[in-house]
């Protein structure tokens, strides 16, 4: 679950199928140890109809609360800390950064950083088709150097300026749960 929405639909499975929940947020549902092994199928199956996917293995939980904390960190605002990133990754899964960077990156195929650029080129199209922010002000709030690292970021990725990216009358946008760097 990537977005509120993501979290809403799950939210409605759950009350669909009758199945208590302790927390619902992005990436995670946490049910109470009372819930039956049919309640779980049940709730894979209404899912994966969903196009989610219950993720039992630890590194698959993993990378999800990864991909997660970084989405509500670039999309969201959540998590903004002076600190660098990878420290408060750290923190966030209570692990090295160094062991969490090689399982993201052997799941994934990307690293972590990849992944967050990624994240950040999404975000500053979707702040400059909304032609209400500066170069320098969207860098500034994603956290960029400055707003010529930030072009230089988003021009190595979609091969165009952020000034032409504004000038196009059509958005080319991923959503963000599909974000890859082939894609």
């Amino acid at each position: 679950m990537v977005c509120p929405r993501c979290v809403e639909s799950v939210r409605q499975l759950l009350v669909e199928l009758a199945i208590p929940y302790t927390r619902i947020q992005l990436g995670e549902v946490v049910l109470p140890l009372s819930a039956s092994a049919s309640q779980e199928r049940a709730l894979a199956k209404g899912l994966e109809k969903r196009g989610f996917a219950l993720l039992d293995d630890r590194d698959s939980r993993l990378v999800n609360a990864i991909k997660t904390f970084i989405i509500e960190r670039v999309h969201y605002g959540r998590h903004r800390a002076p600190q660098k990133l990878s420290v408060l990754l750290a923190q966030h899964v209570q692990k090295e950064y160094s062991s969490i960077s090689k399982t993201f990156s052997r799941v994934e195929g990307i690293t972590i950083d990849k992944f967050t650029q990624l994240q950040k080129v999404e975000k500053v199209k979707e702040l400059l088709s909304y032609d209400e922010l500066s170069i320098a002000a969207i860098a500034d709030e994603l956290e960029y150097s400055s707003g010529a690292h930030l072009s230089r970021q988003f021009k190595k990725i979609t091969g165009m300026a952020p000034s032409a990216f504004r000038q196009l009358h059509a958005f080319p946008r991923r959503n963000i749960d599909q974000v890859r760097p082939d894609a």
